[in-house]
């Protein structure tokens, strides 16, 4: 991994699209203003950050813009991790997709299911993504169930297989 003044200077390679760098116990991070994601990724790919190991969102309620999405690079050559966070609003969740979006663009590949999950956990959308619908809850369910301020408990699960063995109330 980078250490901290690794981290600064590309920070200073990427200039005004870089809101923070942390360097916490070993792991360096790079906050982003949302709009810059695709030229970011970009630079670190061509600094050697060529696997995507993850993609993940987060919700910092009550704080605001409270969504956020983390990716984690890694430089598969130095064995170095670098994470990148952007956060965006609640009212209109966007930001662009990691994937290849013309011929020749190298993109992300490994984004297309974890940007569908961001998407269906937390709502977060991703433009550009070319199949972007839910991917563990069902398509006409209400809500994200990952968000904070979701309800907790919900419904009962049913289940089939053991139907004609449980108890029934009496009529």
């Amino acid at each position: 991994m980078p250490d901290a003044t690794g981290l600064e200077l590309i920070g200073q390679e990427l200039g005004s699209a870089v809101l923070d760098t942390v360097f916490f116990r070993d792991r360096a991070k790079l906050v982003i203003e949302p709009d810059a994601i695709r030229p970011v990724l970009a630079h670190l790919r061509e600094r050697g950050y060529t696997f995507m190991a993850s993609l993940h969102g987060v919700d910092y309620y009550p704080q605001e813009p409270r969504l956020g999405v983390i990716y984690e690079l890694l430089d598969m050559g130095r064995v170095d991790r670098i994470s990148v966070k952007l956060r965006v609003p609640t009212e209109a969740p966007e930001v662009d997709s990691a994937l290849p979006d013309r011929p020749g663009d190298p993109g992300w590949r490994t984004a297309v299911h974890q940007e569908r999950e961001v998407y269906d956990m937390f709502g977060v959308r991703f433009r550009g993504h070319p199949d972007l619908r839910r991917i563990l809850m069902p398509e006409d369910y209400e809500g994200h169930p990952l968000r904070r301020d979701f309800p907790q408990g919900g419904e009962p699960v049913l289940f089939t297989y053991n139907e004609p063995k449980r108890p029934r109330a009496p009529a």
